[in-house]
């Protein structure tokens, strides 16, 4: 079943990159008592996820900080550490990277695709979301090989 506006985020362990090294938090404790703009990735260092997604966030952090957003965070089907070596090539240092590593939060989500095809495997389909306080109050999927919905400025145009 994949997640909807409404719902509760599942419980799950996600790998936080830090200047100290990767670092588990559980979604739970990380999306509690906050508002947060997620999305996601089928993969760093992927053409549009290099090219527009990433930067989008990046470029835009500081409105969706104006309009209340409290964190922005980027989550994908990589480790933690290719999450921190995307984040530093992108100068993306403002935006919190996630790694699902195993992929266990994307399919908790419903929210997975076939990546087998370019040799990717399992990976997490394109989105972005506003979660509050653990509740995902906006929701943008996009279609196979698309990027319009999940962007941050039509994430912007929604809050």
């Amino acid at each position: 079943m994949t997640i909807s506006v409404g719902d509760k985020l599942p419980s799950a362990t996600l790998v936080k990159v830090t200047d100290s090294g990767p670092e588990q938090v559980d979604t739970d404790t990380f999306f509690a008592g906050r508002k947060v703009a997620l999305f996601a990735v089928p993969g760093a260092f992927t053409p549009t996820c290099s090219a527009k997604h990433l930067p989008g966030f990046v470029e835009k952090r500081a409105d969706l900080l104006a309009k209340g957003i409290d964190e922005v965070a980027c989550t994908s089907v990589n480790d933690a550490f290719v999450m921190g070596a995307w984040s530093k090539s992108a100068d993306a240092a403002g935006i919190t990277m996630l790694a699902d590593g195993n992929g266990a939060f994307a399919e908790a989500l419903g929210l997975t695709m076939d990546g087998s095809k370019f040799g990717m495997g399992t990976r997490s389909q394109r989105y972005s979301m506003i979660v509050n306080d653990g509740v995902v109050e906006q929701l943008n999927v996009e279609g196979p090989g698309e990027f319009k919905v999940s962007s941050a400025e039509h994430l912007l145009s929604e809050i």
